[in-house]
């Protein structure tokens, strides 16, 4: 079975460099392509990154900060406590830019790192132009890495919100909002135009099956409400590579998918959600 992963990294910074080791390799291209190739993973969606580059007060879009092999794509972050009415313009027409290179298939937000709400009307211009380019708007949902960032900021029930507010945007929920599974759920049954991905539910070096030994409750709760979801269309494989070891993380998301659905999780879904991986893999 081919598998695209959904949700990984691919910057050079020290907490990855750690991660990747914690978790039993190394935030290097030969080691990422090494589990790509032990899984059959066909392709992989990095995320833009925050800090970076800054233009004179823009709101640049934020990109994985190393030369991307042929086997990834990424999604344009954007840093929203960097929006500014004054450079609006300016900062649109770079992202408009950005969404026109094959390679961006996307748009990454990190409410809860940035301390603005995702309701701030600044942010409606970024998503109405994701929309024109047919990409979807990844948010990360869920727990944070440290202690400075906010989590009312982060809560998957600020995605209800957008969803109602801009039901031409296809929304993608990082994480399935981990810890608040239940409520990611809710966002995710209620509203069409939204969907998750399943990265980044735990960090370390484990064999598969030492992982779910170990997260034996937490792996059950996420089953019980993926069942009560009901709905595996909205699901997609994602690793959060370097923080997992991914051939332990695919057995570990295989575990939780009904063999039925696993080829729609681990590979259709995302070739759907985000239209531009179907081109990619065909120029491949």
């Amino acid at each position: 079975m081919n598998i695209i992963d959904a949700h990984l990294h691919f910057s050079k910074c020290d907490s990855f460099d750690e991660s990747a080791i914690a978790a039993g390799h190394r935030n290097e291209t030969d080691s990422l392509k090494a589990a790509f190739d032990e899984c059959g993973i066909v392709l992989g969606i990095a995320m833009g990154e925050m800090g970076g580059e800054r233009i004179d007060g823009v709101a640049t879009p934020r990109l994985p900060n190393r030369e991307q092999p042929p086997f990834l794509v990424h999604c344009a972050g954007l840093e929203s406590c960097e929006l500014s009415a004054k450079t609006l313009d300016r900062s649109l027409e770079l992202f408009d830019a950005e969404f026109r290179k094959p390679e961006c298939v996307g748009l990454k937000l990190y409410p809860g790192y940035n301390p603005v709400p995702l309701n701030d009307p600044l942010h409606d211009p970024y998503f109405e132009l994701a929309a024109r380019h047919d990409l979807p708007v990844v948010i990360h949902t869920g727990e944070l890495a440290g202690t400075r960032g906010l989590l009312k900021y982060s809560h998957p029930l600020n995605v209800d919100e957008l969803a109602v507010k801009h039901p031409d945007v296809r929304f993608v929920m990082a994480h399935y909002g981990n810890p608040w599974i239940v409520d990611a759920t809710a966002v995710a049954q209620k509203n069409p135009n939204v969907s998750l991905d399943l990265s980044g539910l735990a960090e370390g070096c484990y064999t598969t099956e030492e992982f779910l030994n170990r997260f034996h409750g937490h792996m059950e709760h996420i089953r019980h409400w993926l069942v009560y979801l009901n709905n595996f269309e909205k699901v997609m494989y994602g690793s959060d590579w370097p923080l997992i070891n991914i051939p332990c993380y695919v057995g570990v998301i295989r575990s939780l998918i009904p063999e039925e659905f696993r080829e729609q999780v681990f590979f259709r879904n995302a070739c759907r959600i985000f239209p531009k991986v179907g081109k990619r893999l065909r120029d491949l």
